[in-house]
């Protein structure tokens, strides 16, 4: 069920949002929910309920009881809601703790009727590390998206939700993150498949650890931090052996990153760059003629050399996993043996284009326009 542009508690409370036969909840941007209103409660959709979305809510707390509930929830997300949530994220955690406990004394009842939480979804929320201990109680959770918070934060998390796939970490407001929280999660979330750190102050001491722990990682994103530089990229290209999609944005890079990718990341498929303002269209060239199957989108090329592109142009919160949208590729073709110039350019930076003729690159649109990193974000 989708409700939008709703007005009013009591024509809420006639909705048949309580229906037994309801798994799936998205409440965006009502208005008339006022401090007082009646609770909403989940009724008989209390079992079925799997997914519940809340967005855009002025007084969201009022659906605390539909949240808390929802007995076989497998999906919360809270996204851009006033307010403080920690309460709400504090009774969640407590309630997975104790149907845990009830199936340990319960041990008759198998643990697949447990129903886990496997999926938080928070953005733009007023979260504190309260509200975040109190998630490391869902051990469960496989896909996490957290909004600004502080090394303790993390710390709980990735010491309790061993199980994460899918982390998104967002750092911006006071950027309160840095080594220590992802060492935790480098030393505890070994089954980490997928990375985004938007704003965080990491250092080759934590990723280093992370490239060299999480094995089976295949999509990264680093973006707005201006401690991830040519050192930090190095350690990547040569320890992720199964990363496929790459997103750098922001970030002090330089040409001496892109070398480092020429050679390492064998399973390398895509990857994106984003104001990374030491980066030259020449080493994109360069990338693109030692990995030839690799699918590189990069601004520096739109403004040097006629280069044409189709970018996007929103802001940083597109790095959420559908910034991660790969738009464009690059194709090869013949260029003319008589650009010396630009040759003689790449061969003093790199060294490796003797007797080649530069490949000359052009950005289209990536076919498949829905190709991003999770198709639900």
């Amino acid at each position: 069920m989708y409700l939008r542009y709703f007005e009013g508690i009591d024509t809420l409370l006639n909705i048949p949002i309580h229906a037994h036969t309801n798994t799936h909840v998205q409440l965006m941007r009502l208005r008339g929910i006022h401090d007082g209103a009646e609770a909403i409660r989940p009724g008989a959709a209390a079992s079925s309920l799997k997914t519940i979305c809340l967005k855009e809510l002025v007084n969201g707390q009022s659906f605390e009881p539909l949240v808390v509930g929802a007995k076989n929830l497998k999906s919360l997300k809270i996204i851009h809601c006033l307010g403080d949530w920690d309460r709400i994220l504090q009774l969640l955690g407590n309630q997975d703790r104790y149907r845990k406990e009830n199936l340990y004394v319960n041990n008759n009842e198998s643990n697949g009727n447990s129903n886990p939480l496997m999926e938080i979804h928070l953005e733009r929320l007023q979260v504190s590390d309260i509200g975040l201990s109190a998630i490391s109680k869902c051990t469960k959770i496989e896909n996490l998206h957290i909004p600004d918070c502080s090394n303790y934060g993390l710390v709980c998390i990735a010491e309790h939700c061993k199980l994460l796939k899918k982390l998104h970490v967002d750092g911006w407001r006071t950027n309160r993150i840095g080594d220590e929280g992802l060492a935790a999660v480098a030393k505890h979330c070994l089954n980490l498949e997928e990375l985004v750190l938007v704003g965080v102050n990491a250092t080759y001491l934590s990723l280093e650890a992370i490239a060299s722990n999480c094995s089976k990682l295949e999509r990264l994103a680093l973006c707005g931090s201006g401690t991830i530089g040519n050192t930090e990229i190095a350690y990547f290209a040569a320890k992720c052996k199964a990363l496929k999609k790459l997103c750098i944005k922001g970030c002090p890079i330089s040409d001496i990153a892109i070398e480092a990718l020429g050679s390492g990341c064998p399973s390398l498929m895509k990857i994106k760059l984003r104001k990374c303002r030491g980066v030259s269209c020449e080493a994109g060239e360069w990338l693109r003629d030692q990995r030839e199957s690799l699918v590189i989108n990069m601004d520096a090329c739109e403004v040097d050399g006629g280069f044409e592109a189709s970018v996007s142009n929103g802001g940083i919160l597109e790095v959420g996993l559908d910034y991660l949208q790969v738009v464009g590729q690059v194709t090869g073709g013949d260029a003319s043996t008589s650009s010396n110039g630009r040759l003689a350019l790449l061969r003093s930076k790199f060294g490796v284009f003797a007797n080649r003729n530069l490949v000359a690159c052009t950005f289209r649109r990536w076919s498949n326009g829905d190709d991003s990193f999770s198709s639900n974000l």
